[in-house]
């Protein structure tokens, strides 16, 4: 009997998986809504708040940022399409062991900013100086980075903020601020946490679109400079076809040369003269 009980029991048994369906999961509106991949779930409500991460490479095609992973959590859900939210980023450990070398100096900080569209987000910034500093010229470079990223992210959206921190650009304002304090080798911005979400517009444009929009600019300015530069060359070529005129003066100055022949005759002749007269004296 017991036999019959456990051979009842495993026919019992389901398998969970075939119960799962896959859900895609898209990048939020910063990201142009690209599609991050697939995940299993049996219940929709076990999707909300599951996290996600990626690599920038894989967002936009750069290979030069594949040390930075963003992360995206789950919030919404359309029939079998999962909608995320950017909650940070995050720097590979590869990469930052290989920033930090012997006799240098690595500054870790943590600033909460607000941006201009009710986000605030906390920044844990990295300083690696060329030499080994003092304590009180550490707090002095976390003094200047947390003044200048409180000033920085006043003036952004969480969009702007998160393209400045891919692209490197808040990194370099940074480093330019605090090389005032001491020689700073790097400047990278190592983790970044969303705690409070504010309200982004609907019809702000992603960092894709940003990115086509300062290539597009770039090409512009470049189109506009190549006539500017054909224009100053423009003079140098009208000059060419009157250095081109000097064989036609030196041909017309010939002929002049060749009248001299028709002098010396005219001075031969005047022997002839001469010779006539005598003549006539002798007669």
């Amino acid at each position: 009997m017991a036999v019959k009980k456990a051979k009842t029991a495993a026919r019992k048994v389901k398998d969970k998986w075939k119960a799962k369906e896959w859900y895609k999961l898209y990048a939020p509106r910063m990201f142009n809504q690209v599609e991050l991949g697939e995940t299993p779930s049996s219940d929709p409500a076990a999707l909300m708040g599951r996290v996600t991460e990626v690599t920038v490479h894989e967002l936009t095609g750069d290979f030069s940022k594949m040390h930075i992973k963003i992360r995206f959590s789950v919030n919404d859900i359309r029939g079998l399409e999962a909608h995320t939210v950017f909650i940070g980023h995050d720097l590979t450990s590869d990469y930052v062991r290989r920033l930090t070398r012997r006799k240098r100096t690595k500054t870790d900080h943590v600033v909460d900013v607000r941006t201009k569209d009710g986000f605030k987000v906390r920044i844990k910034p990295m300083s690696i100086t060329e030499q080994r500093i003092q304590a009180a010229q550490e707090t002095a470079v976390r003094n200047i980075m947390t003044s200048t990223l409180n000033d920085q992210a006043a003036n952004m959206t969480v969009s702007e903020l998160v393209k400045a921190i891919i692209t490197g650009d808040l990194s370099r304002d940074l480093s330019n601020a605090a090389k005032v304090i001491i020689p700073i080798k790097r400047i990278e911005i190592r983790k970044s946490e969303v705690l409070e979400v504010g309200t982004a517009a609907a019809d702000e444009p992603s960092i894709q679109e940003r990115f086509g929009q300062e290539a597009a600019e770039q090409a512009a300015a470049q189109a506009a400079m190549a006539p500017a530069e054909e224009t100053t060359e423009a003079p140098a070529e009208e000059e060419t076809p009157a250095e081109e005129e000097s064989p036609a003066e030196e041909t017309t100055e010939a002929p002049a040369e060749e009248e001299t022949p028709a002098e010396e005759e005219e001075v031969s002749e005047e022997p002839s003269e001469a010779e006539e007269n005598s003549e006539e004296n002798t007669q």
